[in-house]
């Protein structure tokens, strides 16, 4: 209805009162208080799906224990004679006694992570949340905000129940008609990852193609490659522009939202014209209760590093919150000759006012790499030799590379009615790459492998800014929840560079430690690229029956323009200005609460290339490519498991030489099939994971060798599983075990040279405890357990990734 607020603000403090504030019982009692009552606020708050008649409360209340997994305390005598109201639809188990004890008199107070204790309501009114004086922020969020608004985790914590959708805003995976996943910082804290792609890799729907020890991290996401050029291709809290260019660190990320498929309608284009879906990096705020947590960790041969999290609210209402992230890191890895070093800082700013809301984040990193772990090049005609160690490395101890990001985002939204927000978002980032190293090409199956070092320099700098308005209002039975953006983005792209005289020879299996080439750093940094992408975008989402029936549909026109300059006179040499309308339509059905069928049609878009000078049309500009996804999928939500599936198709047209004449007459086209789960099968064990399968087909190539193959780094399998177990027999001990698993990929589209199927298993413990009054969390992890030798990944341009050695991580966190 129009004019819907919620009080998701309330909800989240009172519970974070009771629990802090309130005596825990037992083992939660003490020094203990801090880091299980957060655990216990995060269970408390997954929303379910709940359909309980009104009917004698005593039953209704056994109905509710059974669907949310809770232990209920109360005496039966107490509510003889009662009964409850309806409960339907989705409720935390907050919202769902809140509903159900409404008008009885009685009251209930959460004593542990999944059990609640009934009492007599406070004088204030019945079916109300009791708990011990304490004070709280009151503010109540708009469901168009975005700022403050994160959906709550699912059951089992690994995965957030929704995410940001781009310009439709925060939404439910069981609202939304799309294949999306949002993994939380519990997941991010328990796996240890130390930057996105360490998750990300784990999801069906990705793989990662750059080496892991390397200066970037790129993608593959359905068949389709992402980041793999100098321009960042993930957005940060949902604008693209500001998340670290090549590697985004993991110590500032609450959450990960991955959304498959092409998303131009959604985010607009992406700066390295990605179409196989988006990564959207949540950047940490300050929670209603206040953290001070100091982490120590190890990894690898000698690496070590340390984290700080600092979170506090300040205010008459706690309406300011200030988080600062940190992270400094050194050492030689698991890699021969490697070493690295990384620091890292963040800074969050929020204003929680009654009607207007301002969050600023500023984020910078630094790396730096000696021997960084290089991708491989494969000579033509050569077979692909069978991987070295993982610890095996060809890249000289004497070669290096250093990236250092700044980057910041200013938004803003105001309430200029209960059911309309109008937002505004500024931000950019800068990326400075000093680097000098070769990509190594295998010569033989002898794994014989030259390189020519370069001393590059790059120098990125990103401009972004939108605006626009979100608001919902009804025409009769027809629910609308609308937004509408206007958005600019520039880059600039500066780059100097020397090569060496000769080349450096070395071996997969045995590397040669040759002298150290003296290659002069480059004396300028011309600017070598300038492009700007704006547009205009509106979307509508008609909801009836009570939400069982929703259609999404939108448009969004975007200009694309691009200058390419000589590093000489610094003119331009190319110009490129095309525009575009790129549409979405979504429609979602619900047959019964709990699952949802949908179907989508949405386009993704590229900026086409210039006719190269061999061409007879030299220097044209070709029109943006438009891909284009057709999919179709269900949802099911048993309350604490969830399962999706998702059958698409995505058509996307690429250039080459016909008769001379440089023209996008080829395509590619990529039909799969995705079975996703996640959540607890039993209150003690969750699991996460899902397999997808890929048919990524070449088609009008012009050329009988490639016609009809499969595209490069396309495998037709990948599968993940990671199970983990809170064990009976020592109260506070997690042992988890993953696996990883993806079938062999082509590296040329002639299908001549390919990798083979690889498979690797990591084993992963924790405990929780209390040492000194203090919440101590230890972690330990073992990946590529069996220490097996594999190429686990290919880029669009054909080089090799090698998987990493058996790796031991360790980890200890201490929250003051």
């Amino acid at each position: 209805m129009a004019g819907r607020r919620t009080l998701r603000g309330i909800v989240l403090a009172t519970a974070t009162g009771a629990l802090v504030s309130g005596g825990l019982p037992g083992s939660l009692t003490g020094g203990a208080r801090p880091a299980l009552a957060q655990e216990a606020q995060q269970q408390a708050q997954a929303a379910l799906r709940y359909d309980i008649p009104a009917q004698d409360l005593n039953a209704a209340l056994l109905a509710f224990a059974s669907r949310a997994g809770v232990q209920i305390f109360y005496d039966v005598r107490r509510v003889q004679g009662l009964r409850s109201t309806a409960l339907d639809g989705s409720f935390t188990p907050q919202q769902a006694l809140t509903q159900l004890l409404s008008g009885t008199g009685i009251g209930f107070r959460f004593t542990g992570p999944s059990s609640v204790s009934l009492e007599s309501a406070p004088a204030t009114g019945a079916g109300v949340l009791q708990i011990d004086p304490v004070q709280v922020q009151a503010s109540v969020v708009p469901p168009q905000a975005m700022i403050d608004n994160l959906p709550p985790p699912f059951a089992g914590g690994q995965v957030a129940r929704g995410g940001q959708v781009g310009l439709l805003g925060n939404r439910d995976f069981m609202d939304t008609p799309f294949d999306m996943t949002t993994y939380t910082a519990q997941k991010i804290e328990n796996q240890q990852a130390a930057t996105v792609a360490d998750v990300v890799n784990t999801d069906p729907s990705v793989r990662v193609t750059s080496p892991m020890n390397g200066i970037l991290d790129a993608f593959y996401m359905r068949g389709f490659p992402i980041a793999e050029g100098n321009f960042g291709e993930m957005a940060f809290d949902g604008v693209f522009g500001v998340a670290p260019n090549y590697r985004v660190f993991t110590d500032y990320v609450e959450r990960i939202d991955v959304i498959a498929g092409p998303t131009a309608m959604l985010f607009g284009m992406a700066p390295n014209s990605s179409v196989g879906g988006s990564i959207n990096i949540v950047p940490k705020r300050a929670g209603a209760t206040d953290l001070t947590r100091v982490a120590a960790e190890y990894t690898g041969l000698s690496q070590l590093g340390g984290r700080l999290d600092f979170s506090r609210r300040f205010g008459d209402n706690r309406e300011y919150g200030l988080r600062f992230n940190a992270g400094a890191y050194a050492g030689n890895t698991q890699i021969d000759h490697q070493a690295r070093q990384a620091l890292v800082g963040a800074l969050a700013f929020d204003f929680r006012g009654d009607r207007f809301r301002v969050s600023v984040d500023a984020v910078s990193q630094y790396e730096n790499f000696s021997a960084p772990s290089r991708p491989f090049l494969l000579a033509a005609g050569v077979a692909m030799p069978t991987a070295p160690n993982g610890r095996s490395n060809v890249t000289q101890a004497w070669e290096w590379a250093r990236i250092t990001d700044q980057s910041g985002l200013v938004r803003a939204e105001y309430d200029i009615l209960d059911n309309l927000t109008a937002f505004a978002d500024v931000g950019g980032g800068l990326t400075q790459v000093d680097r000098l190293f070769g990509t190594p090409t295998i010569l033989n199956a002898a794994g014989n492998t030259s390189s020519t070092p370069g001393n590059f320099k790059f120098n990125v700098d990103r401009l972004t800014y939108d605006g626009g308005l979100r608001g919902t209002f009804d025409t009769g039975p027809v629910h609308h929840a609308m937004a509408l953006q206007a958005s600019r983005y520039q880059d600039w792209l500066y780059r100097g560079s020397v090569n060496a005289t000769s080349a450096v020879l070395s071996n997969l299996y045995a590397p040669v430690a040759q002298p150290a080439l003296n290659v002069a750093a480059p004396t300028q940094v011309p600017k070598i690229s300038q492009s700007t992408l704006s547009g205009v975008a509106l979307a509508d989402t008609l909801s009836a029956f009570n939400e069982r029936v929703q259609l999404t549909a939108g448009l969004r026109w975007q200009q694309v323009a691009s200058d390419n300059f000589s590093t000489v006179t610094g003119a331009v040499t190319s110009a490129y200005s095309q525009s575009v309308v790129t549409p979405m339509v979504g429609l979602l059905v619900k047959p019964w609460s709990n699952v949802a069928l949908y179907a989508n049609y949405i386009q993704g878009l590229s900026k086409g290339d210039i006719a190269p000078a061999a061409a007879s049309n030299a220097g044209e500009a070709l029109a943006p490519y438009v891909a284009q996804q057709f999919e179709v999928g269900g949802k099911i939500d048993f309350g604490r498991f969830a399962a999706t599936l998702s059958l698409f198709q995505i058509q996307k047209p690429f250039a080459q030489l016909v008769n001379t004449v440089f023209t996008a007459s080829g395509q590619q086209t990529n039909r799969g099939l995705e079975i996703k789960a996640f959540g607890e099968i039993v209150p003690s064990v969750r699991v996460l994971g899902g397999v997808a399968l890929l048919d990524a087909r070449l088609s009008s190539t012009g050329n009988v060798a490639t016609n009809g193959n499969v595209a490069i780094g396309a495998p037709v399998f990948k599968g993940t599983l990671n199970v983990e177990w809170d064990t009976p027999f020592l109260k506070g001990l997690t042992l988890g075990a993953g696996v990883i698993t993806t079938s062999s990929q082509y590296v040329d589209a002639a299908n001549t040279q390919s990798i083979p199927t690889w498979t690797t298993l990591g084993l992963d413990v924790r405990y929780r405890t209390v040492l000194g009054n203090k919440p101590v969390t230890f972690r330990g992890a073992v990946q590529n357990v069996f220490d097996d030798s594999y190429w686990f990944g290919v880029a669009s341009y054909g080089a090799v990734a090698q998987g990493l050695p058996r790796t031991f991580l360790l980890s200890a966190a201490v929250d003051f």
